[in-house]
């Protein structure tokens, strides 16, 4: 198995890389502007992801839970709450449901205290994420990153 590191910033608060993608933030520093070459866009009051490079994101009626993402729907477990497919990636949680644990084949590794994940395991040889996977897993993660 190979792993691909995900790397923090300074303080440890937000991510800046995954693997050799580079994340690029906004002037203060608080929002993500760029994944890799991909341009990430919100909407006008800036608080939600609107667009991950030519994939934009679809939320419901409420405009709180993202339904689709470009063109592949994204599911949930039964109570709404959870994610549960990013198109053709299914996501797991641990047996206490708090944390993501795979998304499609890539399994998130969690630092020392379980809170923040610190690198992703890939089946194979390559660590080598190709973009659909970096788009699922960014998606994710930037999910998780809201909610805490």
């Amino acid at each position: 198995m190979a792993t691909v590191e995900l790397h923090y910033g300074a303080f440890g608060a937000r991510l800046e890389r995954i693997g050799q993608v580079d994340i690029d933030y906004d002037r203060l520093g608080s929002r993500p502007r760029r994944l890799g070459h991909l341009e990430l866009s919100y909407d006008r009051r800036g608080t939600r992801l609107y667009s991950i490079g030519p994939m934009d994101i679809e939320y419901d009626r409420l405009g709180v839970r993202p339904r689709a993402l470009g063109t592949w729907t994204l599911e949930y477990d039964r109570f709404g709450s959870r994610l549960t497919h990013v198109g053709p990636f299914a996501v797991t949680y641990d047996r206490l449901g708090a944390r993501v644990r795979t998304v499609g084949q890539m399994t998130i590794d969690y630092d020392r205290l379980g809170s923040r994940p610190r690198g992703v395991r890939l089946p194979g040889a390559h660590a080598v994420l190709g973009e659909d996977q970096l788009v699922a897993l960014f998606f994710v993660l930037h999910r998780i990153e809201m909610e805490e």
